[in-house]
């Protein structure tokens, strides 16, 4: 829309000049035209005016520079008009100049840079911080200061810094002040935080304070206390005037002014009673390096305003904006550049009639001048002059002032390289790159009204309007929450920790309950919550459980009731019987003990059968010395001993096993027969998921979302159960008569449920974990406030003295205790029989070791034969013999006794009386006939 009226307006001025040719001028002309554009009579514009004639003559008094050519600037007002600056702009042509310094307003840049565009002349805006001003649409626009993307991205932090969830805005409305705002928002948003009310005020001068009055009546009626004031100085000083009148500009009010404020306090000496209306503000100034050469110029600036014009950030960037083209300029000459300029052929078919078209003359070396300027690197007044892949200066870096007395305080930094800082962030550039928010600080604040406390930054909205805050109207457990008969008032566990939380705050919250639902059944939680993002309700109170799918639409509060769902089943009682001995070991547990009973007597066999004549015998009979043998120790009466090492160490680890399994057995029989003992086949979720019984839930609870979304429960299964009366008849008349086989409930429900039924009680452990919390919209400041209350009422003991008032009313005798299994399992003792079966092992894997050794050196030599077959039938046959045949271990001790000489002693003829009885014993059995 912007080039439609732009294009008549530029052929009407073209229309008072005649038509000209191309225009050329030597590579080093004497003389090089560069134009001013801003608004002179404006506070930037003044100090601007003086710092860019003064950067003109230092370039043209260096001769390090542009070598003889000299710099010559001609100054135009715009007075921050689209209109005007277009028209100063154009005239700019017969000059033929080579660059602009401005515009200083985002109104004219916007469309000097259409013009800019057309004719090839690069735009250096040292005042410009409109964000939306960028390099693809405009790529011969040249930002030369910081942009208010940089300057709201700061904002944004100190907001999320202070904890503040939403801010109020003020705003100019125009482009620079629309295109701020819009900035902000977007930057908030990415620290979760909100513009919650923003309001324009007409750029046009003549603003009543009426109108104002108005606007901050709007203002004070909103909840947020935080206000960030984006406008222009003149409206700003009329906006603070009239706040102090309001009393906005006392406690728990926030105001955050951008570089507006900053520029102002640094120019001029404002008056007292100015001064006295924005006590405690926060400021935003661009931050300017210190440095000798900065010293230095603002000891000149004194010698030449006679301090009557103090030097602001914009000033030093329309300085350092002269040098930053002259550079280029001198770099544009080095590589062959031309100043020379041609008409553009596009015009030519409207060429004819009143319209003088030949003052439109393109720059034709304007885009080598254009990447000369964004390919510097040097340092001026402001610091580095050098800009990143988005043609903005790099170190973006802002100051936060405190306005106090007569004056301001510097409270801290900001820059988008270290965030929020004391220090100044030059002195961070050389560190790592760090942006955690604990790294982040600030001075303290004298806020307004004079104190040092940070203030909340929002309030209930003073409308008269109550929160309205939805109860859910209850038909069964009415001692969390119910509606009292005959009056709009509720009642019960949830709504006295509410009442007590909001008596904690330091603040009022008005407030009114709304039921919701009809009182004669539950109503549906997961739409009373909807409830809220709809706008129905301002916050929910009762008894909502904190689920992830509530949490992704609302904020909720602290807990305040731990909660979780758990299984409730009915139980009888278990008398001892007949069989009672067998209860105390699973199935599982008897079977496999009896295994390793057996399996340990074949092992102790095996490694006894050939060296212990207790170990040999007919088949029958070592068959039955295995089981006695197995079996006997169980009591520790085995009669056999044992000769072998391996099989002594078998038996001892064995025997290790049993005492340790029969001590088991015996406490838990003991506690079987004198402990009452109660029974269900349902032992947890895991084994209702297996079964196909009915499950019972509380009616508009979100357990059936959860077992059947969560762990897959068909739906059919799913009884919905309305009060306490019907859980006891469903759960008492079972599946088989129309009832259901558990029913499974918050546990806060079922705890009051089993204080009076005592015929029912909890299996296995809470299956989810949550709680109970009260539900507020997204980013709410009270769910904040009110976390912390209900924190404060655990500590001191209140939220308990609640709970047992509205929940202790046991009338059970019997202990309401969940339901364990009282067998002993296998996986409490699996790890003894893995060490009792590697034990066996290992013994086993050294025997047959030993009688491989044997066998091979037993192996005769002359028997060696033709047939493979027969060969391995021969060794299997010497394997079994030596296997089965008795190991005569007399040989080694007949060698000893011929080493060590005859023996006096008697005890010879004992043993030889002994093992001639045992060969008699052999020969009688035939144990040894192979």
């Amino acid at each position: 829309m912007k080039t439609i009226w732009f294009l008549p307006l530029v052929f009407l001025y073209f229309g008072l000049f005649s038509f000209g040719y191309c225009k050329s001028v030597s590579a080093r002309p004497a003389v090089v035209n560069v134009g001013a554009l801003f608004t002179l009579d404006s506070t930037i514009g003044r100090v601007a005016k003086i710092a860019i004639e003064e950067a003109v003559k230092d370039v043209n008094s260096n001769s390090s520079i542009l070598h003889g050519t000299k710099l010559n600037i001609t100054m135009q007002s715009s007075n921050c008009s689209g209109f005007i600056g277009m028209v100063e702009a154009l005239r700019f042509m017969e000059t033929d100049i080579v660059a602009i310094i401005g515009p200083q307003c985002s109104t004219v840049a916007h469309i000097v840079s259409y013009v800019s565009n057309e004719l090839q002349v690069p735009l250096l805006s040292f005042g410009v911080t409109d964000p939306t001003l960028s390099s693809l649409q405009y790529p011969f626009f040249v930002r030369t200061t910081q942009s208010d993307s940089y300057q709201m991205t700061a904002v944004a932090e100190m907001v999320s810094y202070y904890g503040w969830n939403a801010v109020s805005v003020i705003f100019v409305d125009n482009e620079y002040g629309r295109n701020g705002v819009s900035a902000l928002n977007d930057k908030l948003a990415e620290r979760r935080c909100r513009i919650s009310y923003k309001s324009g005020i007409p750029p046009e001068s003549g603003v009543n304070t009426g109108y104002v009055m108005d606007l901050l009546v709007k203002v004070a009626l909103m909840e947020s206390r935080v206000i960030v004031l984006h406008v222009s100085p003149s409206l700003g000083f009329q906006v603070f005037s009239v706040a102090k009148y309001l009393g906005m500009m006392g406690n728990g009010y926030v105001w955050i002014a951008t570089d507006w404020l900053a520029y102002m306090l640094d120019s001029a000496s404002l008056p007292s009673e100015t001064l006295e209306s924005m006590q405690g503000v926060l400021v935003l100034r661009q931050h300017i390096p210190e440095s000798d050469r900065k010293k230095n110029f603002l000891s000149r600036w004194k010698n030449l305003t006679g301090g009557s014009l103090g030097m602001n950030s914009y000033g030093l960037y329309a300085y350092d904006s002269v040098w930053l083209l002259a550079h280029a300029i001198e770099s544009f000459f080095n590589q062959g550049g031309k100043i020379s300029f041609s008409n553009d052929s596009r015009l030519k078919t409207m060429e004819g009639g009143n319209l003088h078209l030949g003052a439109m003359s393109i720059f034709d070396d304007g885009m080598l001048l254009l990447g000369n300027i964004l390919q510097s690197n040097l340092v001026g007044l402001t610091g580095p002059l050098k800009f990143n892949s988005d043609r903005s200066l790099i170190h973006a870096a802002y100051d936060i002032i405190n306005v106090i007395g007569t004056g301001f305080r510097m409270i801290g930094y900001w820059s988008n390289y270290s965030g929020l800082s004391k220090e100044p962030p030059e002195t961070l550039y050389a560190q790592p790159f760090n942006r955690s928010s604990t790294i982040q600080h600030l001075h303290s604040v004298i806020w307004p009204g004079e104190t040092l406390s940070k203030p909340r930054g929002w309030v209930f909205p003073n409308n008269g309007k109550l929160l309205k805050i939805g109860v859910p109207n209850r038909a069964s457990y009415r001692e969390f929450v119910s509606k009292v008969r005959g009056s709009d008032m509720f009642q019960g566990f949830c709504i006295d920790v509410f009442t007590a939380a909001v008596n904690l705050l330091p603040y009022a919250v008005p407030y009114q309950f709304v039921a919701f639902g009809d009182g004669h059944k539950n109503p549906s939680y997961t739409q009373l919550v909807d409830s809220i993002t709809t706008g129905v309700f301002d916050a929910v109170v009762g008894d909502i459980t904190i689920v992830t799918n509530r949490t992704k639409i609302v904020d909720f509060s602290q807990p305040y009731a731990a909660s979780g769902l758990v299984v409730v089943v009915p139980f009888r009682k278990l008398n001892t019987g007949a069989w009672a001995f067998l209860r105390p070991f699973s199935p599982l547990m008897w079977t496999v003990t009896a295994c390793f009973f057996v399996v340990v007597g074949i092992v102790v066999w095996i490694l006894e059968h050939r060296i212990n004549d207790e170990f040999r015998g007919p088949p029958k009979r070592q068959v039955i010395t295995i089981l006695w043998f197995s079996l006997s120790t169980l009591f520790f009466a085995h009669k056999e001993n044992t000769v072998s090492t391996l099989g002594r160490l078998v038996l001892i680890i064995w025997l290790f096993v049993v005492l340790i399994i029969n001590s088991s057995y015996t406490a838990s029989l003991t506690s079987i027969l004198t402990v009452q003992q109660l029974y269900s086949p349902i032992n947890g979720i895991e084994s209702l998921r297996k079964s196909d019984d009915p499950i019972g839930y509380q009616e508009g609870s979100f357990a059936e979302y959860y077992l059947s979304q969560e762990l897959n429960i068909s739906k059919s299964r799913l009884v919905a159960l309305r009060t306490p009366e019907d859980y006891a008849k469903a759960l008492k008349d079972g599946p088989g008569k129309g009832g259901v086989a558990a029913v499974v409930d918050e546990r806060p429900y079922v705890e009051l449920f089993l204080s009076s039924q005592c015929s029912f009680r909890i299996v296995g452990q809470e299956f989810t974990k949550s709680g109970w919390g009260f539900a507020f919209p997204r980013d709410s400041p009270l769910a904040v406030d009110l976390s912390s209350a209900i924190l404060e009422l655990a500590e001191n003991g209140d939220l308990q003295r609640i709970h047992d008032k509205w929940l202790m009313k046991s009338s059970c005798s019997l202990e309401n205790a969940e339901l364990e299994s009282d067998r002993l399992h296998l996986s409490s003792f699996w790890g003894l029989f893995l060490i009792c079966g590697v034990a066996c092992f290992i013994a086993l894997v050294v025997y047959f070791l030993q009688i491989m050794q044997q066998l091979c050196k037993s192996a005769p030599s002359d028997s060696i034969s033709s047939e493979p077959g027969s060969t391995r039938s021969r060794r299997l046959q010497r394997f079994l013999s030596l296997m089965d045949g008795k190991e005569d271990i007399t040989k080694n001790k007949s060698k000893r006794t011929k080493v060590e000489g005859p023996s006096f002693h008697g005890d010879g003829d004992e043993d030889f009386g002994r093992s001639s009885k045992r060969r008699a014993t052999d020969l009688a059995t035939g144990s040894n006939i192979n």
